[in-house]
């Protein structure tokens, strides 16, 4: 592809394909699914799929990639309702909860960009979920809702331990557990 071009309608319309087909066959078969069998999931010959994406590891990495792209999207929104007077804590608690939900049906492709080491190349929506966040937890340390310590990375910790393999009234229950965790409101502060 010649530098400074538009890429063209149908590579961009088989990238789109190739990308629905990979979450769909991961999540339904495993990390393991072939390479062929994301091609006719897809509807496009194998020699597209590897023109796109020459690895598996490529093509795992750019699905995880529109994960994070999703999330960063969705704690920016939340952020907007907190900038329009929404609680933070409220946003910041239905954020982990959707994000939990969303990650129940991705489960497989995040094990499979663990099983092949995918980490998406480009960092830009991993920032701008870092930032959101960031901001909704300063948001609700200013309202005096979140307790001083909790950081980012807390977030993230409840993100990666969530009980995603569990029932929907289980992961419920759990985030009411968690939640008060994360409040002044269930814990002193350090003093």
């Amino acid at each position: 592809m010649t530098q400074g071009r538009a890429p063209r309608a149908d590579a961009v319309r088989n990238r789109r394909k190739i990308l629905t087909a990979a979450g769909e066959q991961i999540t339904a078969h495993g990390p393991d699914v072939g390479m062929d069998d994301i091609a006719a999931a897809a509807g496009v010959a194998v020699g597209t799929l590897y023109r796109h994406f020459p690895t598996k590891t490529d093509l795992v990495a750019a699905v995880v990639a529109e994960y994070v792209a999703r999330v960063a999207d969705d704690a920016e929104a939340a952020l907007g309702r907190v900038t329009a007077g929404a609680r933070a804590l409220d946003e910041l608690a239905a954020l982990l909860g959707r994000v939990i939900e969303t990650s129940v049906t991705d489960r497989a492709v995040k094990a499979a960009a663990q099983a092949l080491g995918a980490e998406p190349g480009d960092r830009a929506a991993e920032d701008r979920a870092g930032a959101a966040v960031a901001a909704l937890i300063q948001a609700g340390q200013a309202d005096g809702d979140i307790h001083p310590d909790v950081t980012v990375n807390d977030i993230y910790l409840l993100f990666s331990t969530a009980p995603t393999d569990r029932p929907p009234v289980a992961r419920a229950r759990w985030l009411t557990l968690v939640v008060p965790g994360l409040t002044t409101h269930a814990r002193p502060s350090a003093g």
